[in-house]
């Protein structure tokens, strides 16, 4: 026997009753009809069914998404790491070993190739803080990178909107791929080597999209405002909702606000990342994409002798490692202190490994001229 919530309510005073019953009770052809208690309504059997398979599929789906929520906490990964054997985190860094301890043979296979850097933000350039607005990189990192950019085309390719990446990086030598890819900018004139014969580049494939965009940002920030620590991020082709300050009894209840706003847009897609949501257009187009197109834009499109690197923490770079291993040039490189699925080939564990890291390939470079 099994007993399920009944869930009616008062015609009356509208409140609503939630009563326990037996599927052997109510379900079976012998059971006789209870009579209807004044003031109630009775539910038939296949609209209780049906009711009680709506809600259980929507409660398996928050479930699903909460439970996806703690696993992109940091400390939730801190503490499910302590429970996997030391043999499952040594066979993790077997197939993704450290940059860092390859790097003799990562110059290996790049020698004689044009290496092409591509960086995400968050994560990677910048340690990971509470505050978005305040994920700023340091001036040593910064000045690594404007080294890395001297020795090789690089580009910075984030969920983050172009202004904004741009304000903490303040080097317009870079190329930027914006709202995960889908608005794209070259170098300003005369500040890279490697496009003074080439036409400015701007691509934004979801420029359609920009007033739906503005319209979801306006209804997530009015949900979402009674939310404490609940923080939306107008990304110009994108959107985040930043959980990082939200209290963990909350986030089913976040979850169900966004949730409730994006459905109602078919052409735009709800995803996740390191605490936060992201709300992007349905379109063809992510960073694997966006790496493909600044190939292409830097001449590269059917070379032999190119590298592409491409370093990135989150799941959204994914794309590009996917990318990378399918045309079976360069490799990526997953920022990570804790073993994740993923189909980069190494791994460098935090912002200040992956500085060691490019201040190398300088290094490198340099003893090369």
């Amino acid at each position: 026997m099994v007993s399920q919530n009944v869930v009616v309510s008062d015609a009356k005073t509208g409140i609503i009753t939630v009563s326990t019953v037996s599927n052997s009770s109510v379900f079976t052809p012998s059971a006789q009809k209870p009579p209807t208690a004044p003031g109630y309504i009775s539910i038939s059997k296949k609209k209780l069914l049906k009711n009680l398979e709506i809600n259980g599929a929507q409660s398996q789906r928050l479930n699903s998404w909460v439970d996806s929520m703690r696993a992109s906490s940091p400390t939730h990964l801190k503490s499910l790491s302590s429970f996997s054997s030391e043999e499952e985190h040594n066979s993790w860094i077997k197939r993704h070993p450290s940059a860092l301890d390859m790097f003799e043979r990562i110059i290996e296979e790049a020698r004689g190739k044009q290496i092409v850097m591509f960086l995400d933000y968050d994560g990677t350039l910048s340690s990971i803080v509470d505050d978005p607005d305040r994920a700023f990189m340091t001036s040593k990192m910064r000045r690594t990178v404007k080294k890395m950019a001297k020795s090789f085309p690089t580009s910075i390719v984030t969920g983050r909107c172009i202004d904004k990446v741009y304000s903490f990086v303040k080097l317009a030598e870079l190329y930027y791929a914006g709202s995960h890819g889908m608005d794209i900018k070259g170098p300003t004139k005369g500040f890279s080597r490697y496009n003074k014969d080439k036409p400015s580049v701007l691509y934004q494939p979801a420029g359609d999209f920009l007033p739906m965009i503005d319209e979801v940002y306006k209804q997530l920030v009015e949900k979402t405002k009674s939310t404490p620590g609940a923080k939306v991020e107008n990304n110009k082709f994108c959107l985040s909702v930043h959980f990082r300050c939200v209290d963990e009894k909350k986030w089913s209840e976040l979850a169900l606000k966004v949730r409730s706003v994006v459905k109602n847009y078919p052409t735009l897609k709800l995803s996740q990342g390191r605490k936060v949501f992201e709300i992007r257009p349905m379109i063809k187009w992510d960073k694997g994409k966006a790496l493909e197109f600044l190939l292409e834009s830097l001449g590269f499109e059917n070379c032999n002798d190119v590298f592409p690197i491409y370093i990135g923490d989150d799941k959204t770079d994914e794309d590009a490692f996917k990318l990378l291993r399918e045309r079976g040039q360069g490799f990526g490189i997953l920022v990570s202190k804790f073993p994740k699925d993923t189909s980069a080939s190494y791994s460098l564990q935090d912002p200040p490994q992956v500085m060691n890291f490019l201040q190398r390939l300088v290094d490198w470079k340099q003893m090369q001229q």
